[in-house]
């Protein structure tokens, strides 16, 4: 399952996942970006903890990416957080 986050103005929306486990048991999960273009999106994907890209596809500049790694990496614990109360409570 994923949850919304945050809609910017350029139509980019920001959902997280459900935590997963990897094999040796420590819990993840990834925040995605993805802006509408016209034959698909343009999308990077950061798992957390480690914040580090784990796909980019499309035309996302460094500097968006850079933006987008900031607003992870400080919400980072607040992405966990939300995911355990089942999302955003709107």
């Amino acid at each position: 399952m994923t949850y919304e986050f945050v809609k910017y103005p350029d139509g980019t929306l920001c959902v997280f996942s459900d935590i997963g486990k990897k094999e040796n048991g420590e819990e993840y999960l990834r925040v995605t970006f993805e802006r509408p273009k016209e034959y698909g999106f343009d999308t990077v994907v950061f798992e957390l903890p480690s914040c580090n890209v784990v796909l980019k596809q499309g035309k996302y500049t460094d500097e968006e990416i850079q933006e987008f790694k900031t607003v992870v990496e400080r919400g980072s614990d607040l992405f966990f957080k939300y995911v355990r109360q089942g999302g955003l409570k709107l």
